[in-house]
């Protein structure tokens, strides 16, 4: 049986500008949240030693360490999620932030109600959708062109030896993928799947997973042997799965 969401999970704020971090931390506590906040990339550390968050919000321009650096560390030893917090008119921010391992992000200036519903979202995906993908009790190892994906500690091995570990987000994705050889999935599924929310109108967030996924497997869109786009309808995995003992 599970508590309500908001009255157990712990949220990290860390943006340079103290009044956003008031105000969400004022926002968030009502709401039924731990907060805890950080001004810039050494108090988050600090706190990440002595706190297990179970999401966080990182701001991009901070003094210091900037949010796509801070990103990059915190994905080497954690698949958290993480929300980063964008200028509104910059997509390349949001493209890197993504591309870095990034799980959502939303533009300045936002209001809070639609951050916790973006925090909602991604705290429900990550404690029912993994558990769902357990029940259905995938093979611990699964081997596709020249990867075998273990399905438990998220590691793919190539047949070079190579090793590369995955991210929450991406390792979702490619476990849809594995679970539906030949089958089209549409961005909407994807993005509820992923992101607990349907795909936004022009919004470009799945086609940089899908990319960001196929760079990592050495797959090119162009010509690809993994993962092809079915124009006008989504993606499909093209290569074969096998179990591997």
């Amino acid at each position: 049986m599970h508590t309500p969401m908001s009255l157990s999970k712990q949220l990290l704020i860390v943006d340079d500008d103290q009044e956003i971090r008031e105000l969400l931390n004022e926002y968030l506590t009502r709401a039924g949240f731990e907060v805890l906040t950080a001004a810039e990339g050494n108090e988050m550390h600090r706190l990440l030693t002595q706190h297990s968050p179970d999401l966080i919000i990182l701001d991009i321009m901070m003094p210091g360490d900037d949010g796509f650096t801070l990103c990059q560390q915190i994905r080497r030893d954690s698949q958290v999620p993480i929300i980063m917090l964008t200028a509104a008119s910059d997509e390349t921010d949001r493209v890197i932030g993504l591309e870095l391992g990034a799980d959502d992000y939303i533009a300045k200036p936002f209001s809070p109600r639609e951050l916790q519903a973006r925090i909602k979202a991604l705290l429900r995906r990550a404690e029912f959708r993994q558990p769902e993908t357990k029940e259905k009790e995938l093979p611990r190892r699964l081997r596709f062109a020249e990867w075998v994906l273990d399905t438990l500690s998220h590691q793919l091995t190539h047949d070079d030896g190579s090793r590369l570990d995955l991210s929450g987000s991406d390792f979702m994705l490619l476990s849809m993928f594995l679970q539906q050889p030949g089958a089209v999935l549409d961005r909407d599924t994807i993005s509820d799947a992923t992101r607990g929310r349907e795909s936004l109108p022009m919004e470009r967030g799945i086609d940089v997973q899908i990319s960001r996924l196929r760079q990592k497997l050495g797959d090119n869109g162009k010509s690809p042997r993994i993962i092809k786009t079915i124009r006008g309808s989504g993606y499909m995995l093209i290569a074969e799965v096998h179990e591997e003992p």
